[in-house]
């Protein structure tokens, strides 16, 4: 079969203009990016906020592995299928980072016959909203430092700035840096380092914020740093709030692209999953469930870190929740989680087999804990084989949950009708999606039950450093937040070797920071680590661009 990128550069793709068109919109609703990406005018909520919402299709996963799950494939499939289906139905995608793009991952636009396109101008820079999240978060870290070096009116002390730096890169030689070295008139120095751009909080932000005035009041609780006398400084006490608001004038708008198959879909915002909260912008999901029937999102990485996140951190602050969830499974995954290696997958293994399947019930089991209507999309590959196909399909039915199989790798929409179709009945359903956990508990208690209830964790231990965070938080009123836990996206545990579905384990916190402007807090466990380093065969080794420009092996 050929490579995404070749399906994608043979795809006939409608002007923007006519898939703004088909949601209902006109030439001065788009800000055109050439011909084929555009971004939506922020104008355009006063015509649409009067209109109810459409249906939101959540869609999540097994934990992934090297063996490749294909939920954003799935995502990008189901809104094609909807489609067919005569339905006005959009998909919402976060934006990709050029870290996984150039390291492991590789692009991140869907897979087959099921993608989003152009997925060159996607994968690569697009539109410049991660520049410009970049370019904001390092004029904060400039300012502070230029504070220091005047005066420091603010008696910020240097020992205690916790804003670091960003690059939209993996590169593990920057995780920690000495700044200011070389003279009196090169700053002060002290120790930093830098984080990849999307796990910068200001990305966070600008994916939680409602509108450019909801970002400015969040953008200005940033906290940066502490004063000699343990004070918290803020980027509202720098006096920068409107400088770093009006970097994001343009980024804050969604972004309109289209699948293979001319559906609209708007790619806007790229928060880690493991890191933050792993979701596309409010903006893009409230603006598309205004235009469209039925919105299909997904939320990055399992269930345990996505939809969970999804929902308590996203949900609580957007206002609106999941009419249904789909969770995607493959039986190489399945497999893969049964402690197979991956040279043999393909292999028939039923007791391998079995063992995975844990990790899918863990999973469908707390979706059943936020009262989400279900359904298991097993993505199939042509070289699955029917008995095990039709074993997982059996162990569902007897958790009394949906599963159908879903082909949209090999035929598009066409393979993800009856997909569509189970949606379509489960819609019906009375819907009582809760949260799960109060966001005014005391914070341990908050871990303590996304560790227990959706890990499965039997106990939570704490670092030193964790410990005297949490008193500090708790003292300047910052405790009443929800908690967005940073985990291996590999496994349930904090432990990215223990597969299946674990048990009898500790979760280890070793590290609290404060998103005092997304509105969380994040608990960092295990050896999780904020800028990803490359491995030894980068993706970037096989990429490359002819004379004609045309670009091969973003895969």
């Amino acid at each position: 079969m050929k490579s995404d990128v070749e399906i994608a550069q043979e795809s006939k793709m409608q002007p923007i203009l006519q898939i703004a068109a088909s949601l209902g919109l006109t030439e001065e609703d788009i800000e055109q990016y050439g011909k084929y990406k555009a971004k939506i005018s922020l104008s355009v909520w006063d015509k649409i906020k009067q209109r109810p919402n459409g249906k939101l299709v959540l869609v999540s996963a097994i934990n992934p592995t090297a063996a490749g799950e294909g939920k954003t494939t799935t995502t990008v499939g189901l809104g094609d299928a909807f489609r067919r289906l005569g339905k006005k139905a959009m998909i919402a995608l976060r934006e990709p980072s050029l870290g996984p793009c150039f390291g492991m991952k590789g692009g991140a636009a869907g897979g087959g016959y099921a993608q989003i396109v152009p997925m060159e101008d996607i994968n690569l820079h697009f539109t410049g909203d991660i520049h410009a999240v970049t370019s904001a978060h390092n004029l904060l870290s400039a300012i502070i430092d230029n504070h220091i070096q005047q005066g420091n009116v603010l008696s910020i002390d240097p020992r205690r700035v916790t804003w670091r730096r960003v690059i939209d890169l993996n590169d593990r030689a920057l995780r920690h840096i000495i700044l200011g070295l070389g003279g009196k008139t090169d700053g002060v120095p002290r120790e930093s380092g830098f984080d990849i751009t999307v796990a910068s909080e200001l990305m966070a932000i600008l994916c939680l914020a409602k509108d450019l005035d909801d970002m400015k009041q969040r953008i200005g609780k940033i906290i940066v740093g502490y004063t000699y006398d343990n004070k918290p400084v803020t980027a509202a006490d720098l006096k920068v709030t409107g400088a770093l608001t009006l970097l994001f004038k343009d980024a804050i708008k969604p972004n309109l692209v289209q699948t293979l198959e001319n559906t609209p879909a708007f790619v806007h915002g790229g928060p880690f999953a493991n890191i933050a909260h792993g979701c596309n912008s409010v903006m893009a999901s409230k603006f598309a469930l205004k235009l469209s029937e039925i919105l299909i999102t997904e939320a990055g990485f399992g269930a345990d870190l996505g939809a969970e996140k999804f929902i308590d951190i996203k949900c609580r602050f957007a206002g609106f929740m999941p009419d249904a969830v789909v969770l995607v499974a493959t039986i190489r995954a399945l497999k893969a989680h049964g402690g197979v290696s991956k040279t043999e997958l393909t292999k028939e293994n039923q007791q391998a087999l079995e063992l995975g399947m844990e990790n899918l019930k863990k999973h469908i089991e707390n979706m059943q804990k936020f009262n989400l209507p279900t359904v298991v999309a097993i993505n199939v590959f042509p070289n699955d084989i029917e008995a095990e196909l039709a074993f997982v399909r059996e162990q569902c039915k007897t958790l009394g949950v949906t599963v159908t199989l879903s082909k949209v790798w090999a035929d598009g929409g066409a393979g993800g009708m009856e997909l569509a179709e189970q949606l379509l009945d489960m819609f019906k359903q009375p819907k009582a999606v809760r949260f799960l956990y109060d966001e005014t508990l005391p914070v341990k208690e908050k871990i303590r039950v996304i560790a227990k209830e959706i890990y499965g964790a039997e106990a939570v231990s704490y670092s030193k450093a964790a410990e005297k965070s949490i008193q500090e938080l708790t003292g300047i009123g910052l405790d009443k937040t929800p908690v967005c836990i940073a985990k291996t996206q590999y496994s349930l545990s904090d432990d990215a070797t223990k597969t299946g579905r674990p048990e009898k384990f500790t979760l280890m916190v070793r590290e609290i920071r404060i998103a005092a402007g997304a509105g969380f807090l994040v608990a960092i466990t295990g050896d999780i680590m904020t800028m990803p380093g490359l491995p030894k065969k980068p993706a970037a080794e096989i990429m490359d661009i002819d004379n004609n420009g045309k670009i091969s092996g973003l895969f």
